[in-house]
């Protein structure tokens, strides 16, 4: 379960036109941080929620 909903949360958070978008507002760097910090969030909240319906 919660590798299916870490799935669908990536699909939207992650994808490559919220990078285009959010490319033109933030430097690179930055943009990288944010990725890196919503994709290790999301691998998180997976984990977390398989442990807790366990």
């Amino acid at each position: 379960m919660g590798t299916a909903l870490a799935f669908m949360m990536a699909v939207t958070a992650l994808s490559l036109p919220e990078a285009i978008l959010l490319r033109k507002v933030l430097k690179p760097k930055l943009l990288a941080v944010f990725f890196g910090v919503v994709a290790s969030g999301i691998v998180f909240i997976g984990y977390l929620f398989n442990f807790i319906i366990r």
